[in-house]
């Protein structure tokens, strides 16, 4: 049941290809990345960075023959990017390569000249990381999963599956993007609790040192269930959420599919590796003198919702046939 042809302007993207192979140079080019998660296989952010690096390689790059790869991992620490972008500019890499909004603008702090391509952004113009989708108007341009528009959707998703609950909590990091996006995130969120009569209980976490005490909270506040908001740092610890979430038998929606993977009951956004593998077009187009500026960002235009049915069974729940045939994905 998985159907995922849900990146815009996928068919302009797919004609990229042929440009690259047609021009792809014999010389050594080199890209940088930064990332806000970490090195290992059980981080979704460290999957994305290959998802990329797969899409390069689909496009002839091969690592150590024409392509030298500079990896920089935050692990979770998203203070740590401002310094990691700093040392990635100095060494002067042909591209660099950006997983999300929170690396993107330390890099774009970083440097005005060295093309950027920003790999799952939330909202690039919000943050003003760009002027606009269409034309970005700087030296950075990528992709953008539409973070902040779906926030009141999973809200609603989640009360559809749950129809008695009456208190949910947010689990959300309030610095993940800029202040403008956050309070845009929050207001979507507090007006659809209103319109759906639910008590809403924000429950902020800085790092991944914070959930266990960010749990504690939402227990003593009796929540129903808890939504995990857009954040590049909770997305790396969805493994982690999802198990304190069991261990507190709370019904819990993440906003990527990984989240449901990793045991969570539901999950509803972009499939963030497909996009990724996507944006290593821009990449391609980029190191063979494409200018960033005149590249137009994409949107994701299909979305998945998947849906854990051994998470179900474990709380109890039963989910009607109706709202399973809406779901993309089943994990059984």
């Amino acid at each position: 049941m998985k159907r995922r042809e849900f990146v815009a302007g996928l068919a302009g993207a797919a004609a990229w290809p042929v440009v690259g192979r047609a021009q792809q140079p014999n010389r050594m080019r080199r890209i940088g990345i930064l990332s806000p998660g970490g090195p290992e296989p059980s981080d979704p952010t460290f999957n994305m960075l290959e998802a990329f690096l797969q899409g390069l390689h689909e496009l002839g790059y091969r690592e150590g023959q024409n392509l030298t790869v500079e990896r920089h991992y935050a692990n979770g620490t998203s203070s740590r990017l401002r310094e990691l972008a700093a040392e990635l500019v100095g060494h002067k890499p042909d591209a660099i390569v950006a997983l999300s909004t929170t690396a993107a603008l330390p890099a774009k702090q970083a440097t005005s000249i060295i093309p950027i391509i920003g790999v799952g952004m939330a909202d690039p113009v919000a943050d003003e990381l760009v002027t606009s989708l269409a034309r970005p108007g700087g030296n950075l341009t990528g992709t953008t999963f539409l973070g902040p528009e779906l926030v009141a959707k999973r809200l609603h998703m989640l009360r559809e599956i749950l129809p008695s609950i009456s208190r949910v909590a947010a689990l959300w990091h309030p610095s993940a993007y800029s202040e403008r996006t956050m309070a845009g995130v929050r207001n979507e969120i507090e007006f659809a609790a209103r319109t759906l009569g639910l008590q809403l209980q924000l429950v902020p976490a800085g790092s991944p040192d914070d959930f266990a005490g960010a749990f504690a909270a939402i227990n003593r506040e009796l929540a129903e269930a808890v939504i995990v908001m857009p954040s590049p740092m909770l997305f790396s610890g969805y493994k982690r959420i999802v198990s304190i979430a069991a261990n507190s038998r709370l019904p819990a929606m993440g906003a990527a599919r990984e989240f449901a993977d990793f045991g969570g009951l539901m999950a509803y956004g972009a499939n963030l590796p497909d996009l990724a593998r996507q944006t290593a077009a821009y990449a391609d187009k980029i190191l063979n003198g494409a200018n960033p500026a005149e590249l137009s960002l994409e949107q994701p235009i299909k979305f998945e919702l998947v849906i854990n049915l051994n998470a179900a069974r474990d709380l109890g729940l039963t989910i009607s046939r109706a709202f399973l045939l809406t779901a993309d994905d089943v994990v059984e």
